[in-house]
């Protein structure tokens, strides 16, 4: 585990990350795409970055949000098609606008003006070239915010080797541990062998999360699980293997904010299993898991809470409050 580069090995290090864009392979999918040449990848991502929305966001977990917010973006596109996205309209339509990498580190630059915490990056395995760009650009005028890598966890090593260094915080999913369930929900048979090796990766990066004297996240990796109904993204196996490859002090966030979205939503009679939202003694039993377990550490949404926060990517607010 090393510490954080300086702004010059930043600059080398975006230069070299861009050649991968010749044959795009920063995801599991490694499709090959010459972003270079302007072909689109499977994610629907090109050469030039897309973003979707920047905003002080307050739904994300405690040691992120502070008391100022968390300084997201939000990327368009996506390496997975998962049917029940929230995002689907940023991930899967592609909503949102094309910007240079100049001005994504203007993004960067305005949310630490607005006073947030850290900078976190939605989404953002297709664009690591560009952001690594964006930082260094960043970085040389002024920014000295931590970044958060905020991902499904359908990370290639391709796209994290040349983030160490570079990422403060890993924050990435932990969705499957089963092949067939990977494939049915999000399109990606291989998800959960890929997924485990890029947390490892993340984890050899910056080991467990860390804290700051006010508590906020300054460095390390926090893992999210979402809990689906009846039990159908095994959580039992997920956390089982979670403790087995990182011990029980691993940080976890158990989300309960499963609801029908995209395909669960417009598409009923084909995703029956999926067509209602995540019960509170669902969510209890998966609590009751993790403690079972010994996990020591765990970050536990309140089910109605998270009605608070339903992204809508065609309004201007995006997060309008419901409380």
């Amino acid at each position: 585990m090393r510490g954080k580069i300086d702004l010059p090995d930043v600059i080398r290090r975006a230069r070299k990350a861009r050649s991968v864009l010749r044959r795009c392979r920063l995801c599991g999918r490694g499709c090959g795409a010459d972003r270079l040449s302007g072909e689109v990848g499977r994610c629907g991502a090109g050469l030039e970055v897309k973003v979707a929305a920047h905003l002080l966001h307050f739904g994300e977990e405690p040691p992120l949000v502070g008391t100022r917010g968390s300084g997201t973006i939000f990327f368009s596109g996506c390496p997975l098609s998962c049917v029940f996205c929230q995002n689907y309209r940023i991930s899967q339509d592609n909503l949102g606008e094309t910007i240079t990498a100049s001005e994504l580190a203007g993004l960067m630059l305005d949310l630490e003006n607005q006073g947030a915490h850290n900078i976190n990056l939605v989404s953002p395995t297709p664009w690591v070239p560009q952001i690594i760009e964006a930082l260094a650009q960043a970085r040389s005028r002024g920014l000295s915010l931590p970044l958060v890598y905020n991902t499904g966890g359908y990370d290639s090593l391709a796209a994290l080797k040349p983030l160490e260094g570079v990422v403060d915080v890993y924050l990435p999913d932990l969705k499957y541990v089963d092949d067939r369930t990977a494939l049915g929900y999000s399109g990606a048979a291989d998800y959960p062998a890929v997924n485990k090796i890029a947390l490892k990766e993340m984890f050899n990066q910056v080991g467990p999360l860390q804290f700051d004297p006010d508590g906020l996240a300054a460095r390390g990796l926090l893992i999210r699980h979402l809990v689906l109904p009846r039990n159908l993204a095994e959580t039992d196996r997920v956390l089982a293997w979670l403790k087995a490859a990182f011990g029980p002090e691993v940080w976890l966030s158990l989300m309960a904010q499963y609801f029908p979205a995209h395909r669960t939503a417009r598409e009923p009679d084909r995703f029956p299993e999926l067509a209602r939202p995540l019960t509170p003694s669902e969510y209890d039993r998966a609590v009751e898991t993790a403690v079972a377990l010994g996990l020591e550490n765990v970050f536990i949404q309140e089910p109605a809470s998270a009605e608070t926060y339903r992204p809508d990517f065609d309004s201007a607010q995006v997060f309008a409050r419901t409380d």
